[in-house]
């Protein structure tokens, strides 16, 4: 039996949970460097100050993290005089923001705690940084020995932010089962990978229930029941799954096809540009299911992205049949569709993109 230690999120939710930061940090250390995106600083930066007024944290800054989760931005901030002063990193923002600051953290040996303002992926509480190369496409990812110490999920915040990113969020959240099954799918698993496919599930079944009316309220910038309950599936539940899948630093059962459509289609400039993540993964997720013959869940996922406008075909992404000879290759060369229950071959991965065109013509 060998021994291995898995260290789980923690987090907290609701409309006071800044509340909190004090009681939760102090132990900690008591200098506070802040990093994150500029829209997401400016809707949080008073309300932080205020709830660590009476506490034993000094705030030092605000700083911005550099746009994107590049080393070269990592490495920038590490030359800080204040970063290197502090005790502690708040990563405030979306995913690029929040793996800036968990890789900064790592690199400068300081604790981190994370501040979504929005819910568009698992960041807050992953043990990874999704690390991009300078110009915007996918470098690789960046494993640490655990997720940050305290996520803050302040709701208020995160309803009133564009729809869009919960949106997207959707699509990036249940590629989480879709990936983790079929990577899986014939295999004895060892008790943490078994216990992530399996919480893998609840990435989807709340999203498939209440997604739908989730975005309806979140465009009011109400903080509902079904907003909070995909808020945990998008934010908590995948960020459970991709630390127990991922214990070994690998990322056989963590990913799969859906990503590597994605991370291909970042080498088409306008994806970084002009599309979100998520949004492209939910898309992949098609692809996989044509290609893994699951005909039954192709058909419950490609009527629930229609529902709420995620994209079906290639246009949707503004891309065209014309671009396969160049993206397929691409999509097949990614290390995440290495570990499945079969080879993926160029022609199968081919297929399934015409398929889908053929299908929403005739839908």
């Amino acid at each position: 039996m060998k021994n291995y230690s898995i260290t789980l999120p923690s987090y907290s939710i609701g409309d006071n949970v800044y509340g909190k930061i004090g009681e939760i940090c102090e132990p900690y250390g008591k200098k506070v460097i802040c990093i994150g995106g500029k829209t997401a600083i400016g809707k949080v930066k008073d309300l932080i100050i205020n709830e660590c007024k009476g506490t034993n944290l000094e705030i030092l800054d605000f700083l911005w993290y550099g746009g994107d989760a590049t080393y070269e931005n990592v490495n920038k901030l590490k030359e800080n005089e204040l970063v290197k002063q502090a005790d502690m990193i708040f990563g405030i923002g979306g995913g690029k923001a929040l793996d800036t600051a968990k890789a900064l953290a790592y690199m400068t040996n300081k604790e981190i705690f994370t501040f979504p303002t929005i819910a568009s992926n698992c960041a807050g509480t992953t043990a990874v940084s999704i690390m991009y190369n300078a110009d915007g496409s996918f470098k690789e990812p960046f494993f640490f020995l655990a997720p940050a110490r305290h996520c803050f999920i302040y709701t208020p915040v995160i309803a009133k932010s564009p729809a869009k990113y919960m949106w997207a969020g959707i699509g990036d959240t249940y590629a989480k089962y879709f990936e983790a099954e079929m990577s899986s799918r014939g295999e004895d698993l060892v008790h943490y990978h078994a216990l992530g496919v399996t919480t893998s599930q609840m990435c989807l079944t709340p999203l498939l229930k209440y997604g739908k009316k989730a975005l309806e309220d979140f465009k009011s910038g109400t903080a509902s029941f079904e907003v909070e309950q995909v808020v945990l599936a998008i934010v908590v539940t995948t960020g459970i799954a991709s630390i127990l899948l991922t214990n070994e630093h690998i990322i056989d059962y963590n990913t799969g096809l859906a990503h590597a459509v994605f991370y291909a289609l970042t080498s088409f400039p306008h994806i970084e540009q002009r599309h979100l993540h998520g949004e492209v993964v939910g898309y992949g997720v098609l692809i996989l299911l044509l290609v893994d013959k699951n005909e039954e869940m192709f058909k419950t996922m490609f009527e629930f992205n229609r529902s709420i406008n995620l994209p079906t075909c290639l246009a949707d992404i503004e891309m065209s049949v014309d671009d396969l000879d160049k993206l397929v290759p691409m999509v097949c060369a990614m290390k995440d569709i290495d570990h499945n229950p079969y080879k993926i071959t160029e022609d199968m991965v081919f297929e399934a993109f015409k398929k889908l065109e053929e299908y929403n013509k005739n839908n």
